[in-house]
């Protein structure tokens, strides 16, 4: 049996994250600086009011991450986060690791008093916009 867990990162962590985020990015096709994407994980990190990242990991194995960043909505009544990226390895996507992560979140978001949690997903992602749907998270589609 697997043992999942979903543990916040901190600056030791960032050379792995880098290495998701340059195989996330290259899904879709975006641009990826990583000295740019560096310098911008450290300031998020450093600044734990701006929101939390965390590494996914099965039997202590990396295989994801997800990133939760805060934001002030006066339409939604306080604050909310937006589920900036998430991103599995693909051989661990459409095992149900995804929904437990996305609990996982909401459960957080819960204690930390989000008020609504928002995200984006490409058209073309079914299988995450389906996720998503399942826990009434508000959707942006792009592309």
């Amino acid at each position: 049996m697997s043992a999942l867990q979903i543990i916040s990162v901190d600056l030791t962590d960032i050379d792995l994250l880098l290495v998701f985020m340059e195989r996330f990015y290259a899904i879709d096709g975006y641009p990826f600086n990583k000295e740019q994407i560096r310098t911008s994980l450290t300031e998020f990190i450093s600044e734990p009011n701006q929101g939390m990242i965390w590494v996914v990991k099965e039997n202590n194995h990396p295989i994801g991450y997800i990133i939760l960043a805060i934001i002030y909505s006066f339409e939604f009544g306080g604050q909310n986060a937006f589920v900036d990226e998430f991103y599995l390895e693909k051989e661990y996507r459409g095992k149900g690791i995804g929904k437990k992560v996305v609990e996982y979140i909401t459960e957080e978001a819960k204690q930390l008093n989000i008020k609504a949690l928002h995200l984006e997903v490409e058209r073309h992602n079914k299988k995450a916009l389906n996720l998503y749907r399942h826990f009434n998270l508000k959707i942006i589609i792009v592309s």
